[in-house]
């Protein structure tokens, strides 16, 4: 049985949904069984079952003005070495600022992906140069976050 948890109106409830056999579904709600028959689909219709819907993609974040968030990786940003985004993710925090020295190892930023918080390190000692992302920037992996020469 897959499980779900739904919150409609302010009241909690968890579902269980058991397999679809000749279009009924053995269905838990709050603890409570259900035996449920589905309508049937009319003939020559798609056989999907009616309780998975295809996800829409989600749409890119946008700006006010229209554009998308999203940064794509940038070509190599001149002399020093980038910082580079080793997944894709959202940037909650930047630890530094432009012209700070930093060391080896050192988190410049933290970087949100799929719920978790990502400590993003430089791996090389230097000066920061150049900042090339701002917090709340969604941005892909291999984008180049900042630059240290």
């Amino acid at each position: 049985m897959k499980e779900y948890k739904y919150k409609i109106n302010g009241t909690r409830f968890n579902v269980a949904v058991g397999d679809i056999v000749d279009n009924k579904v053995h269905v838990e709600v709050n603890g409570t069984p259900y035996d449920v028959e589905l309508e049937k689909a009319p003939a020559g219709a798609n056989k999907v079952s009616p309780l998975v819907k295809p996800k829409a993609p989600a749409a890119a974040p946008r700006t006010e003005t229209g554009a998308k968030v999203i940064s794509k990786p940038a070509a190599p940003a001149g002399p020093g070495t980038a910082v580079k985004s080793p997944l894709p993710g959202t940037i909650m925090s930047i630890n530094v600022s432009e012209g700070q020295a930093v060391k080896a190892g050192d988190t410049v930023c933290v970087l949100e992906a799929m719920k978790m918080e990502n400590d993003i390190h430089c791996a090389t000692s230097g000066t920061v140069k150049k900042i090339l992302v701002a917090v709340g920037d969604a941005i892909l992996e291999g984008t180049d976050i900042m630059v240290i020469e």
